[in-house]
């Protein structure tokens, strides 16, 4: 897809903000582990006290902008004496030379934050990114584009926020927000039925039931027992085809196992509801944002 295409089809999404109180210790931990036990030893060498400067963040490259919360949390952190001024907003669309947020304050300060502020914008924006570009991939299609539990430990609820900042939606957070019977859970519980009939007799009534199919006969088994959603994992797009009529409507269908952005649309194509894709989370290319300093 050419960035010009990608850029005129572009719409930003509706985009709830992530509580403070859920970013702040998170963005606490990164500068902890920056800091050391020392501080920044550069900096306060190096910078007098009462020397000034502003900072713009500028993106270098086509992108969706997420993270901005966790820069401008960074920076009061480190010293709420540095003021944030926003010119975009998560969610927005940048190309080379926009400028994304201005930061005013001491320059030690300004330099100290710096790094842990970029990374996570950069991380972040970078998921975004790669999320609108499957998104647009597929539209007009009626799929979705989901993300999984393959997040970075620590960083689960700030990617899977990422993914909605590209337009995309998230899966479950979590092993207790929903069922999802894989094959190993299948293989230990002694086949489909029981692990099904398992889960149905102990999870409450508003708890949704996903299991994984890797064939056309195990789906037939699901659906003869009853699931909210099925899973189909690995299977070729006349696999696919077939599933979704197989289905008919009875359960969502979600297509997941090794889907790139060259082949999503025709996964698409097939029908199914959802492609969940592990590595927009796990392995998306950073943004690359600069901060260019102004000396005060």
């Amino acid at each position: 897809m050419t960035q010009t295409s990608f850029r005129a089809s572009f719409q930003p999404p509706f985009l709830a903000p992530l509580p403070h109180l859920m970013i702040e210790p998170v963005v606490r931990r990164a500068l902890e582990e920056d800091l050391g036990l020392a501080g920044d030893i550069t900096s306060m060498g190096a910078i007098p006290a009462e020397h000034r400067s502003v900072v713009t963040a500028v993106s270098r490259h086509d992108g969706v902008i997420a993270g901005l919360d966790c820069a401008e949390i960074a920076c009061h952190l480190v010293d709420p004496k540095i003021t944030v001024t926003r010119l975009v907003e998560d969610g927005a669309l940048v190309t080379p030379g926009t400028q994304i947020a201005t930061f005013e304050g001491p320059s030690r300060s300004l330099l100290t934050a710096e790094r842990t502020a970029l990374n996570f914008m950069g991380h972040l924006s970078g998921i975004a990114t790669v999320t609108a570009e499957l998104v647009r991939a597929v539209a007009g299609t009626g799929a979705a584009i989901a993300c999984t539990r393959k997040t970075t430990p620590g960083l689960r609820a700030l990617e899977k926020y990422a993914v909605r900042a590209g337009g995309g939606m998230n899966h479950r957070y979590s092993l207790a927000d929903a069922v999802l019977i894989k094959d190993n859970h299948i293989a230990l519980a002694g086949g489909i039925r029981p692990a099904l009939e398992g889960v149905r007799a102990t999870v409450g009534h508003l708890v949704k039931i996903e299991i994984e199919v890797d064939t056309l006969d195990q789906l037939a088994e699901v659906l003869e027992i009853g699931a909210d959603a099925v899973l189909l994992d690995n299977m070729t797009s006349a696999m696919l085809r077939e599933a979704v009529a197989m289905v008919d409507g009875r359960a969502i269908t979600e297509a997941s196992g090794g889907i790139t952005p060259d082949t999503a649309a025709s996964v698409a194509a097939t029908g199914v509801d959802l492609i969940s894709l592990g590595w927009i989370t796990h392995s998306a290319p950073v943004l690359d944002i600069g901060l260019d300093f102004v000396p005060g």
